[in-house]
C-alpha cells in the first residue's frame, strides 16, 4: 500500500505560517488545529 503525500496550496501554508507567527503558545498549536507538523526551516 502506497502513501500518498497531501498536496497543500500556497495559500494554506501561509494561513498556517501566519497563525504560527502569531501563536504565543507552543508550535503544536496550529498543528493541532491545522492537522500539519510544523518543522523549522533550517538554512
Amino acid at each position: 500500500m502506497k502513501n500518498t503525500r497531501k498536496k497543500l496550496t500556497p495559500e494554506f501554508k501561509a494561513k498556517v505560517a501566519l497563525a504560527a507567527i502569531a501563536e504565543e503558545g507552543t508550535t503544536a498549536s496550529p498543528s493541532r488545529r491545522f492537522g500539519v507538523h510544523l518543522v523549522p526551516e533550517i538554512t
